[in-house]
């Protein structure tokens, strides 16, 4: 499958902004199951790429004159093979099995966990661990913040991807399993879930595997892979910090679709 993506953010300010900077992961990398055609970032001024410590692809926008607005852009075309299920990596997992402010267990995750896993330790329990979790959770646009914690998502049984991605990995890193959060970007018909999505990833024996709990996928099928960290802080795409600018507003738009496949000659 052949994606196409155009993801625009675009800030408003009351006052004019004296100095802002903008952490950027919005550069997918090529990998066993995805290989990037084409990808350009628009941005108020050029910008070096660098990895960040989970080998990210992260750009730092500094702007340090007065502004009243920003806009950042990504665009581009990905290929996706859809027939493959887990992904390898040559890093070691060990450090997704310690949690971070964001998905850490309370007693109650922790018991859920052993609830539908048990003892065991591969796919199938994650995978019922997911339903599980889709089960209990509702998707609520609107029901959590940025800054809520997988516990009291959890508790109050709504929320949304970041939500839900967050409680499987506390679940999973509960049981011993290493897993990360993934943002990215979702293919998707139904237009109650946004393009610009979130799921989990666990290793079990030799690789990743998908956990999609917002969709009960585990086939990451219409998936794309932006970034990987402990949780959503360290994958969201655009994560910034200014001075001044009074009240701030943002919009985000996030287009995806899929285009056929060049004909074989």
């Amino acid at each position: 499958m052949r994606l196409s993506i155009r993801h625009d953010t675009t800030y408003h300010y009351s006052d004019d902004v004296c100095m802002s900077i903008q952490l950027l992961r919005l550069t997918p990398q090529s990998s066993e199951r995805q290989r990037v055609l084409q990808w350009q970032l628009e941005l108020p001024r050029p910008v070096g790429s660098q990895l960040d410590p989970y080998g990210n692809v992260l750009h730092v926008l500094t702007l340090d004159e007065p502004h009243g607005a920003l806009m950042l852009s990504a665009h581009g075309e990905v290929e996706i093979d859809q027939t493959l299920e887990v992904e390898h990596d040559t890093r070691s997992a060990l450090p997704f099995l310690r949690s971070s402010k964001l998905s850490s267990p309370d007693e109650a995750l922790r018991d859920f966990a052993v609830r539908h896993c048990g003892d065991r330790r591969d796919r199938t329990a994650l995978i019922e661990l997911m339903n599980g979790l889709a089960d209990h959770m509702a998707y609520s646009p609107g029901s959590t913040a940025v800054d809520t914690v997988a516990a009291e998502a959890f508790a109050n049984r709504a929320g949304v991807c970041q939500d839900h991605t967050h409680a499987f990995l506390a679940c999973a890193r509960s049981l011993g399993v290493p897993a990360r959060y993934v943002s990215g970007y979702l293919c998707t018909e139904d237009e109650n879930h946004l393009a610009s999505h979130a799921w989990a990833e666990a290793w079990l024996d030799d690789g990743w595997y998908s956990f999609d709990v917002t969709n009960r996928l585990a086939r990451p099928e219409r998936h794309l892979k932006l970034a990987v960290g402990h949780d959503y802080l360290d994958a969201c795409p655009v994560r910034g910090m200014r001075r001044g600018g009074g009240t701030e507003s943002m919009q985000a738009q996030v287009l995806v679709s899929s285009k056929p496949q060049p004909q074989q000659q």
